[in-house]
């Protein structure tokens, strides 16, 4: 790890700081809203570019890291939400439905930023990610139903948007950069000199600009952050250790552990936060919640990448 890799870290909480403070003028947050996705596009579009298709091929058939993944994200992790919603967030609806929104939806984006960081196996992880989309909004209504009582309904626009902007179209680009790349010899170089900054400064900028899209919501409520502290850390703790220690009794490599890690860590907090301003519109603690996840979240998938590196030697 080089040095400018050390102060990742420093960058992310640095980008949500400024977003906290840019969303205070009025005329940030809707200018922040409307870039949200094509940073994420930017971002995965660079992240999914060093990535072969051979290597994808090969990762669509690991069945033992696939099982493993979507057995800790859609199974244990929505049934260990309800419970520390359960028991921490009991007396505040907003916030349990919230919280429960951002839990159950495995993160499709700056996840693979934080795997190629933390150096896992990028193939795996890219491989997942059409099936955690997928899955995530397709049960999420599910989730909601079943454990908060409270339906929310997913329009069926939403998930084909949300497929074609935040993968499809990042996925062709990157494969035609690797074609352009292996096309013209003389191109390899620039284009590879040119996408390798690309994932962690857009991530840095869709980290200010989903933060500075709420305004002035977060800064007027972070009490709610002491209720919340709780559960979010004790999600992340258990479930690293689950991943880590499952996956090497599963028999992944320390590559393939650092993805699975990941996938069963990030949370998709852009793609429920999205969903919860369209399902409740009037409830603005729910959007809340999800702000203030990723204000924990970041800073935890930062230090777990110096921990998996450590781990990793």
């Amino acid at each position: 790890m080089n040095r400018l890799e050390k102060l990742y870290p420093v960058f992310i909480l640095t980008a949500a700081a400024a977003g906290l403070a840019l969303g205070t003028v009025d005329a940030v947050p809707p200018a922040a809203q409307a870039v949200i996705t094509p940073f994420l596009m930017i971002m995965l579009t660079a992240a999914f570019y060093p990535i072969s298709f051979q290597g994808l091929r090969a990762a669509c058939s690991s069945r033992r890291f696939a099982g493993a993944a979507l057995l800790i994200n859609f199974v244990w992790t929505p049934l260990f939400a309800w419970v520390l919603a359960g028991l921490f967030l009991g007396d505040h609806p907003a916030l349990w439905i919230g919280f429960v929104m951002l839990m159950v939806t495995p993160c499709t984006d700056w996840y693979i930023v934080f795997t190629k960081l933390a150096r896992g196996n990028m193939a795996l992880a890219a491989a997942l990610l059409p099936l955690n989309l997928v899955l995530q909004v397709l049960l999420l209504p599910a989730y909601l139903l079943l454990f908060t009582g409270a339906s929310g309904t997913i329009a069926p626009g939403v998930l084909i948007e949300t497929i074609v902007f935040i993968l499809g179209i990042p996925f062709l680009a990157a494969a035609a950069l690797r074609f352009a790349a292996s096309a013209r010899r003389n191109w390899k170089k620039r284009i590879d000199a040119v996408t390798a900054p690309l994932p962690v400064l857009f991530l840095c900028l869709a980290v200010a600009a989903m933060f500075a899209s709420q305004g002035t919501l977060l800064p007027a409520n972070m009490e709610l952050l002491l209720l919340l502290l709780m559960p979010i850390l004790l999600f992340f703790t258990v479930n690293f250790g689950i991943s880590w220690f499952g996956g090497g009794f599963i028999g992944l490599d320390g590559a393939g552990r650092v993805s699975l890690t990941m996938t069963t860590l990030a949370r998709n907090s852009p793609a429920a936060l999205a969903i919860a301003l369209a399902a409740f519109p009037g409830e603005p603690l729910i959007a809340l919640t999800l702000l203030i996840g990723p204000l924990l979240e970041i800073p935890v998938l930062a230090a777990v990448t110096q921990l998996l590196l450590r781990l990793r030697g």
